[in-house]
C-alpha cells in the first residue's frame, strides 16, 4: 500500500524573467514501511523535493497524497494541523529547544495532542529506550553531545508514531559513530514500527541503511536501487557505482 504519492511535481523559483525550475515533473510513491533515501549532486533538486514531499514547501504544479489525502490544494493553517498529527522531522541541525530538558523536547509533539500523562510517559520510555537515551533526559541540550541530541530529534520524531518521517541530512553534523548509531536506531524502528521514513543525505554509507535509494539529477529522477535481499555491504558498493556515474556527490556539503 502506498503511503504517499507524488505526480508531475515541478517546483520553480523566481519570475517569468529570472525562473529556475528546480523539479521537473517527478513521480514518486513510497509504500508504508519504506526506509527510502534521496541522492543527488549539490543543486540536483533533492532537498527541495524533501521540502515539497513533506509540506515546508509548495509545488508549482503536480499533486501530493499522504495516506490517501490530498495536500497541494490545502490552506496553510490545514497543512499546520496535519503535519502536527502526522509527520515527524528530523533536521541536520536537530531543531532542540535549549530551554527543555531531552524529556521535555521529546514530549513535545504529545503536548498538542489528547494524550495523557500516563500515555505520555510510557511512550517516552519506549522510544528513550530504543534510541538509548533514558539516562540523558533530565540533561538540557547544551549538555549532551551531537550523537545524544540527534537521537533525541529522532525520538521526538517518531514519539507521536507519524504516518511519515522525514529526515534532512540527519547524520550531516555527526560523526561516523554517532552517525552509525544514528542509522542503526533508525533501522531498528523502521522495522520495528514499520515506522515510513523519507531520508536525504549524500553520504553513500548513510543511504546503505535505506531499502531503496532514489537518484535525483537536474529536477528529475535519474535512476533508483533496491536493497533486496542484498547485504548492507553490497548494496553500498552498488550506491557508490552509480554516485560515480552521477559524479560530484561525494564533495556535496
Amino acid at each position: 500500500m502506498n503511503i504517499l504519492e507524488a505526480q508531475k511535481i515541478h517546483k520553480s523559483y523566481g519570475n517569468k524573467f529570472t525562473k529556475q525550475e528546480v523539479l521537473k515533473g517527478i513521480d514518486l510513491s513510497i509504500e508504508k514501511g519504506e526506509f527510502v533515501t534521496i541522492m543527488g549532486a549539490s543543486g540536483s533538486g533533492k532537498t527541495t523535493l524533501l521540502n515539497v514531499l513533506s509540506t515546508i514547501d509548495r509545488v508549482s504544479h503536480g499533486t501530493i497524497k499522504i495516506e490517501g489525502k490530498e495536500l497541494t490544494a490545502q490552506k496553510e493553517k490545514q497543512l499546520a494541523e496535519f503535519r502536527k498529527h502526522h509527520l515527524g522531522f528530523i533536521f541536520q541541525e536537530y531543531n532542540l529547544l535549549n530551554t527543555l530538558t531531552v524529556k521535555e523536547n521529546i514530549l513535545l509533539p504529545l503536548s498538542i495532542s489528547k494524550v495523557s500523562k500516563k500515555a505520555a510517559n510510557e511512550k517516552f520510555q519506549a522510544a528513550a529506550a530504543e534510541l538509548g537515551i533514558e539516562d540523558i533526559e533530565h540533561k538540557y541540550p547544551n549538555e549532551i553531545s551531537g550523537g545524544q541530541k540527534q537521537r533525541t530529534s529522532a525520538a521526538r520524531a517518531f514519539i507521536h508514531e507519524p504516518s511519515i518521517i522525514f529526515a534532512d541530512e540527519p547524520t550531516g553534523a555527526l560523526d561516523s559513530k554517532s552517525a552509525s548509531d544514528l542509522l542503526d536506531k533508525m533501522s531498528s524502528l523502521n522495522a520495528k514500527r514499520q515506522a515510513t521514513i523519507v531520508m536525504v543525505s549524500h553520504d553513500p554509507v548513510a543511504a546503505s541503511y535505506s531499502s531503496r535509494v532514489v537518484f535525483i539529477k537536474d529536477g528529475s529522477i535519474y535512476t533508483q536501487l533496491n536493497k533486496g535481499d542484498q547485504t548492507r555491504q553490497t548494496f553500498l558498493k552498488d550506491i557508490i557505482k552509480t554516485q560515480g556515474v552521477l559524479g560530484g556527490v561525494h564533495y556535496e556539503h
